[in-house]
């Protein structure tokens, strides 16, 4: 991901920063934004589909002063959902992410509505948030997914990445890994105990749903090419909602040669990717 500060929009009169994200060459979000003596503030955000979506009221992002023990909350309405999150400053340490050392304050923030969720941030004053670690359990506190972003590079004025033109079609990005937190991979030992089909979605109609379908290209003679082995799906709880599928080692192991995974978006098919599994 990168996030680029890119000017300014005015809506409904007020002048509010554009910060971007970019990712795959889409961006995928914006959020318009204030900075002033009351801290960070967002007020609007403009989604992939280009719609302007108000925040009512606007939310505190990172409040000023930002100090150890200061609390803030947002109990409002983000388009058609209605989300309660609460922030407390727990502390500030010194912090190492692949862009340097920084002394930062660790912001702990806890949702719990629509879906349960702790976001621990930690920002440096002068640069942002360094860190975020974002846990999404189940109402039953099992874990569902960790999500953790580090700075790679300091901040610094250079112009805006090239947007493709086709990215914003895109629904939905995949990877294949070891494990569900892991390093994305396209090579698979044949001993490989599981192998994870993690997905996220944009744009996606509430209720759809998201099917994986396990191919078999050439996985020798006693085969025929393009042999489906399994496929899995799940239903669609949001417009950017993600997942992840596991398929299980057979009991003999893998059958080594090149396999696919096709991914479909109410049975049309959006992505595949490809994979190798190795002796």
């Amino acid at each position: 991901m990168l996030y680029r500060l890119d000017g300014s929009e005015n809506v409904d009169g007020k002048e509010l920063l554009k910060f971007e994200m970019h990712r795959a060459g889409a961006v995928t979000n914006t959020d318009l934004v204030t900075i002033d003596d009351h801290g960070i503030t967002c007020w609007a955000r403009i989604n992939l589909d280009g719609e302007l979506i108000k925040l009512n009221p606007p939310q505190t992002m990172v409040a000023a002063p930002l100090k150890r023990g200061a609390s803030w909350n947002f109990d409002g309405q983000v388009g058609d959902l209605k989300v309660q999150q609460q922030y407390n400053v727990i502390g500030d340490e010194d912090i190492e992410v692949p862009a340097g050392e920084f002394h930062a304050f660790h912001i702990r923030g806890e949702q719990s509505s629509p879906s349960r969720m702790t976001i621990d941030r930690w920002f440096a004053p002068g640069t942002g948030i360094v860190k975020d670690v974002t846990t999404m359990r189940a109402a039953d506190g099992d874990l569902l997914q960790r999500i953790s972003l580090e700075l790679a590079a300091r901040p610094k004025i250079e112009n805006r990445p090239e947007v493709k033109s086709d990215s914003a079609s895109k629904r939905l990005s995949v990877s294949l890994a070891k494990d569900q937190f892991g390093k994305p991979t396209t090579t698979f030992s044949s001993d490989t105990p599981q192998i994870y089909v993690r997905w996220q979605g944009q744009r996606l109609r509430k209720g759809g749903k998201v099917k994986a379908v396990w191919i078999a290209e050439n996985i020798g003679e006693d085969f025929p090419q393009d042999y489906k082995v399994d496929e899995a799906s799940a239903t669609v709880e949001s417009e950017n909602a993600r997942g992840a599928f596991t398929l299980a080692r057979p009991e003999n192991g893998w059958a080594i040669g090149d396999y696919r995974v096709e991914f479909y978006v109410d049975d049309v098919l959006v992505e595949a990717v490809k994979l190798k599994i190795v002796d």
